[in-house]
């Protein structure tokens, strides 16, 4: 059985043991004024993977500190060359377009 936070209109806060099928409280235990029942925000626990920054993305941290040291060493800056990983990505774009291509005709 949950216990409820109740509170009067005295500002007097008081909890009660009831079943979830039992009618909220109308009056206060202290003072017999009309009381409502407190609302809190439950307990979440994330578990699994995917929740926190470290879980995934660690391929694109690393290419980009990677560029970061580059630059900073005196290497290209990022408008120069592009890298081989954005030439291997714009030709299985390019593939993926011609497939496209050719089950369209």
């Amino acid at each position: 059985m949950p216990i409820y936070e109740y509170r009067c209109e005295r500002g007097h806060t008081f909890e009660k043991l009831q079943r979830m099928t039992d009618e909220p409280l109308e009056a206060c235990e202290t003072c017999e004024a009309p009381a409502v029942r407190v609302l809190h925000a439950p307990a979440v626990h994330f578990k699994g993977s995917g929740f926190y920054n470290t879980d995934y993305g660690t391929r694109k941290r690393a290419r980009e500190s990677a560029e970061s040291k580059k630059t900073e060493s005196g290497g290209e800056a990022k408008g120069g060359t592009s890298s081989s990983s954005e030439k291997k990505s714009e030709s299985k774009s390019d593939g993926g377009a011609k497939k496209a291509e050719a089950k369209a005709a």
